[in-house]
């Protein structure tokens, strides 16, 4: 197993933001962050690995992994530890053959057959969204049943997502959520 593995093997708390400040950024890290996903749905390639760049640095100074979202083809470039792919984004089968074998590929899953779909084909899946989210406007909530599901069934880490805060994380946590 590479480093990068084993990091994530660790890992337990997982951002996804869109380009921030450092400062926020840092706050994050600071916070516990221990991987940071760039999703920056808009912006020229040159836009996106300019940030992509900055963000890598700060979590490189951080220990925390990166992963750049949708974009397998500017990863290297941006200095990412790795991808993350949504069902609908680019093939995990051609993520895996531009970043290559020693940077991570996540995948998102909304379902139980894509969380078994995923078992020896991605280094790790999100679950959800489990609540509504602005992030992802009309995707609807997988809710807390995905959770438990992948709890019991993933064979890799998972990071629940959507719409998890103060008021609900006592109950995702006890659907199985660890990360």
């Amino acid at each position: 197993m590479n480093d990068l593995r084993e990091r994530l093997g660790s890992a337990r708390l997982y951002l996804v933001c869109d380009q921030r400040p450092d400062e926020f950024l840092q706050a994050a890290l600071r916070g516990g962050v221990d991987i940071v996903q760039l999703r920056m749905k808009n912006g020229s390639d040159s836009e996106i690995l300019a940030v992509a760049r900055r963000f890598a640095r700060c979590c490189a100074a951080h220990a925390a992994l990166f992963v750049l979202n949708d974009r397998p083809d500017l990863a290297a470039a941006a200095g990412a530890d790795g991808v993350h792919v949504g069902q609908e984004d680019v093939p995990v089968a051609q993520a895996r053959a531009t970043v290559g074998a020693q940077r991570l590929v996540g995948l998102s899953t909304h379902s139980p057959h894509q969380v078994d779909a995923a078992a020896g084909v991605v280094d790790y899946i999100g679950v959800g969204p489990v609540n509504e989210t602005p992030t992802k406007p009309g995707a609807p909530a997988v809710g807390l049943e995905l959770v438990r599901y992948a709890a019991t069934h993933a064979d890799m880490p998972f990071f629940v997502i959507g719409g998890i805060g103060a008021e609900n994380i006592d109950a995702v946590a006890s659907a199985g959520a660890e990360r």
